[in-house]
């Protein structure tokens, strides 16, 4: 998520005007400092599962270890502001898994495109996600969603199209043949970069309803419970008979359907990271929006697709061209200004 994806885009659309006393006395730069530091923190997971993603291991192996190394800075969270272990049995349980259900695709979806895209382009692909936001506030909270507004998501869907039919690395489409043709479209790796937002979209906006009686430790313990369950389940149906991946040439089936291997320990070291790094890059967003105010931060986030740039790279060798960077350009420009119309509500 790349710098991170859901992660970096989420703390902006669920922040809330940060409280005057919390507001730091040195202006705005201790919050985009933590802003910027924590999208930085986060690209290092999507490092990880990418290189991991290469390694010969699976998805559901990375998420399982993810979520055991999670556990513990998650029960501190809920010990100290979170409202302690019986906050977890909710009233609302059935709502809060649902959610943690599509937070599920949304990361899963994320983590199979970034397999089989260079890093920036589903970075970018990812930030789609206020876009979706805006379209889905009106059938699901009855919010009014200005035209202004939807000629932002156009602009921003725009960019998704640029991005996906022209030549993005080196000369080559991101959805394979790069002919624009309905067959490049249906690439499984375009379909999964694109369904992950909408999925957090759907997320974020039933957040919004969950605010006023959840604490963000309840809904990120839901959410890891239910990532947990969701890779063992994954697991056990990958590790019952012969390998499923075999066969496969596409990254991203792969990834997913690979048996568990033994990890080496440097590996292993670099799987339970992601965990650590979700948990302090979790706090550092949270502290940026307590430290500045939302509508100053957030369009920082988008330093996400910088990182992910950065890193794709050194890493792979993965060289944006002028037409992806016009993409980008466009979505980051239409999504600032739906964020900005969000902070002005």
């Amino acid at each position: 998520m790349a710098a991170a994806g859901p992660e970096v885009v989420g703390p902006s659309i669920a922040a809330q005007p940060a409280a005057h006393s919390a507001l730091s006395k040195h202006g705005p730069l201790p919050g985009i400092t933590c802003l910027v530091v924590g999208a930085a923190v986060f690209s290092l997971q999507d490092v990880v599962i990418k290189l991991m993603s290469g390694g010969g291991y699976p998805l559901s192996e990375v998420l399982t270890v993810r979520g055991l190394v999670a556990c513990l800075p998650l029960a501190f969270l809920l010990h100290f502001g979170g409202g302690g272990l019986a906050a977890v049995f909710s009233p609302r349980w059935k709502i809060l898994s649902f959610r943690a259900f599509l937070l599920l695709l949304s990361y899963t979806t994320y983590y199979l495109a970034i397999a089989n895209l260079p890093l920036a382009v589903a970075v970018a692909l990812f930030f789609a996600a206020p876009l979706f936001i805006v379209l889905l506030s009106g059938p699901m909270l009855g919010e009014k969603v200005r035209g202004a507004q939807v000629a932002a998501v156009i602009v921003g869907f725009l960019g998704v199209v640029v991005i996906c039919f022209g030549p993005s690395v080196l000369g080559a489409g991101v959805l394979g043949a790069g002919d624009g043709t309905v067959d490049s479209l249906l690439k499984p790796a375009a379909l999964l970069a694109l369904a992950s937002p909408l999925f957090y979209g759907i997320a974020a906006v039933m957040a919004r309803e969950l605010a006023d009686s959840e604490s963000g430790a309840v809904m990120a313990s839901y959410q890891n419970l239910v990532f947990l369950a969701g890779a063992l389940v994954t697991a056990l149906i990958t590790n019952m008979g012969g390998d499923l991946s075999a066969g496969f040439e596409d990254k991203s089936l792969v990834f997913l359907l690979r048996p568990w291997v033994m990890p080496t320990a440097t590996d292993f070291l670099m799987i339970a990271s992601t965990g650590l790094i979700g948990a302090t890059g979790s706090f550092l967003l949270t502290q940026a929006y307590r430290l500045a105010e939302a509508n100053i931060v957030t369009p920082f986030e988008y330093v996400s697709i910088l990182f992910g740039t950065l890193f794709g790279w050194w890493l792979w060798n993965e060289i944006p061209s002028a037409t992806t960077l016009g993409g980008i350009a466009l979505i980051i420009g239409a999504g600032l200004y739906v964020l900005r119309g969000e902070k002005a509500r």
